[in-house]
């Protein structure tokens, strides 16, 4: 059978997961396909219906599909990142960016500041923001105005223009970015860094047969241990992938229960 990818992550992540792609292609002896030609919401959906096998998606909506009875979807793994922060664990953080020559210092500088956030479907930009509200027992009137942007590295860039004050960026998103562009750190300040929350999952679609996904789980969790598989994960600045558990996502729900209050 042909398989097909698709990534809902921000754009940064695209030339990983099509290397991935590839690999597998040779690893398997299938034909694959990296599929980003069609918006990340519409590939999201092919992903939920099997029209793309593997898809590497928010946490959100994969507790969102998995509070139904049988879902389509299964956990695949989790990609471990490579920087110090990560400490080896499947997680990454939402760093509350603002520009470095702003007045905000810390999170309660922002009150009745502009936010941009990428999409309401996203933990890193959106929910983990509600959740630090819900902590500190304000509710969605504490910033002034709410844009969205429609992706992290949009967030990033209408903070760098002066056009909101704001923005939550999934950390391994601005550590891509940094790495491209080193002289971004210079032009932003982090006034708090949110999380650490469980980390995108890959998932794949039930309809592959259960060999086929026990294999394509292996491959994944044993990249590293080649040195072509190091190659790869170097390109997404990650150390290895483990194999998923469900229970890895309690902490997500357990946030998303918390701020259940907070209409932003």
């Amino acid at each position: 059978m042909k398989l097909t990818l698709t990534t809902v992550q921000a754009r940064n992540t695209h030339a990983v997961t099509a290397a991935i792609a590839d690999y597998l292609a040779q690893q398997l002896n299938l034909e694959t396909a990296f599929i980003i030609d069609p918006p990340w919401d519409e590939c999201l959906q092919n992903v939920l219906a099997g029209r793309i096998q593997i898809g590497w998606m928010c946490g959100f909506p994969y507790v969102q599909q998995t509070a139904v009875p049988n879902p389509a979807i299964e956990l695949l793994a989790m990609p471990i990142f490579a920087g110090a922060r990560y400490q080896n664990q499947p997680v990454y953080f939402s760093d509350l960016i603002v520009r470095r020559d702003s007045q905000f210092y810390v999170f309660e500088d922002l009150r009745g500041a502009t936010w941009a956030y990428n999409e309401v479907g996203s933990q890193s930009g959106y929910h983990i923001v509600r959740y630090k509200l819900a902590q500190i027992g304000v509710d969605g009137n504490f910033f002034a105005k709410k844009v969205a942007s429609g992706a992290h590295l949009q967030s990033l860039e209408m903070v760098l223009a002066g056009k909101v004050s704001a923005a939550a960026i999934d950390s391994t998103v601005l550590d891509e970015a940094l790495r491209d562009a080193p002289d971004l750190a210079e032009k932003i300040r982090i006034v708090e860094v949110l999380g650490p929350s469980p980390i995108p999952p890959w998932v794949i679609h039930k309809s592959v047969p259960a060999p086929l996904r026990q294999s394509i789980r292996q491959a994944l969790t044993q990249l590293h241990l080649t040195a072509t598989g190091r190659e790869i994960l170097a390109l997404g600045e990650m150390a290895r992938f483990e194999t998923a558990v469900d229970a890895h996502y309690d902490l997500l729900r357990q946030m998303l229960h918390a701020s259940q209050h907070i209409t932003l």
